[in-house]
């Protein structure tokens, strides 16, 4: 059993621009070709890709092209669904399920990354930042996850990748993501001092860092942090590991990196 909470408000899609009034020829002809194109594009509204000319853009189905706009081509519950199902993801795999209760506005990555992380994912530029705050069913802790879309190729994330892996920079304190507080929730308390465990990922299949950070929804500060893998292993006796913050955040990350695949999987696929 879970509960749901109001939410801030949120952006759903992008605005569709208005076009002006054409010759009348020419109007009714735009109207014939409206009819015919209903159907490729009335998907839309519920959560299809939303393009320019593809057709002109040989890139159009690569992942990489595709995965680098989808923070602004997709509605915001296709990237941060109202509702997770960790079935299996809380402590001794017990079942978890966590409802999101504020999305923070598209900003650039100043706005939601500390500075040293900042400068360490600079190599691979940002394109944009997205995140969305979650609470578990007993609205005892929070979390915030988030997606960094970047401008790098292929190349570019896979270094950043190694250099993330060799130098177990996923593991430091100093570049624990920020959370995303909101106020009239169970994360208007939870800042910089309140974060308790995070993970942080760097895909290479498409241009995106996926990053959570956890903490208590009281606002509790937190003395020692501790990375999601080390607050999971066995015998870990920090607040957050006993808490299972560890749990949260990862917990959480894997379901929106899952939803993120999907999504550009489903944009890029070709029709048999």
């Amino acid at each position: 059993m879970y509960y749901a909470y109001a939410e801030t408000p949120v952006e759903t899609t992008t605005r569709l621009r208005p076009v002006k009034n054409g010759h009348p020829a020419r109007t009714a002809a735009a109207a014939a070709c409206v009819v015919l194109g209903l159907g490729l594009i009335g998907g839309a509204v519920t959560g299809s890709w939303l393009t320019g000319d593809s057709a002109a853009d040989p890139g159009a189905g690569n992942a990489y092209t595709v995965g680098r706009s989808v923070w602004h081509g997709v509605p915001v519950d296709t990237l941060f669904p109202r509702t997770l199902k960790g079935d299996g993801a809380g402590p001794g795999a017990a079942d978890r399920v966590w409802t999101r209760i504020a999305v923070a506005t598209d900003s650039d990555c100043a706005a939601g990354l500390d500075p040293l992380l900042l400068e360490t994912l600079r190599p691979v530029g940002c394109e944009r930042l997205v995140r969305a705050t979650y609470t578990d069913a007993t609205r005892s802790s929070v979390t915030t996850v988030g997606l960094v879309f970047t401008e790098a190729d292929a190349a570019g994330m896979t270094a950043l990748s190694t250099r993330f892996t060799g130098q177990h920079l996923g593991e430091r304190a100093d570049l624990m993501p920020r959370a995303f507080p909101a106020r009239g929730t169970a994360a208007a308390d939870f800042g910089d001092r309140q974060r308790a465990s995070w993970t942080v990922r760097v895909l290479t299949e498409v241009p995106v860092v996926v990053f959570s950070v956890s903490g208590f929804a009281d606002g509790r500060p937190v003395t020692e942090p501790q990375p999601a893998a080390a607050a999971m292993a066995e015998g870990a006796t920090t607040p957050a590991a006993q808490a299972g913050l560890g749990h949260e955040a990862k917990g959480i990350a894997d379901r929106v990196e899952r939803a993120l695949r999907r999504t550009v999987t489903d944009l890029t696929e070709k029709p048999e």
